[in-house]
């Protein structure tokens, strides 16, 4: 069974979602937070916009910079 073009987009909202929320509770500017990760800050402002698609060791990489857990990334806000 194919995933949706919706729900593609809907996961991906809700990551970037909870990427600028953490990373603002952290106190992490994009270039901070990138840095952590090992990334570029463009690329992380493009995750943040839903202009990339991340693969699954740049979520851990993201989810590792912020200290939270994989998971947290992906939940749905409460």
């Amino acid at each position: 069974m194919a995933i949706s073009t919706q729900a593609r987009e809907e996961a991906r909202a809700r990551v970037a979602d909870n990427l600028r929320r953490m990373r603002a509770e952290a106190g992490l500017s994009q270039e901070e937070l990138a840095e952590l990760a090992g990334f570029h800050r463009t690329y992380l402002s493009q995750v943040e916009r839903c202009k990339n698609n991340l693969s699954l060791d740049s979520l851990v990489s993201l989810a590792s910079a912020l200290g939270v857990d994989v998971v947290d990334l992906l939940r749905k806000p409460a």
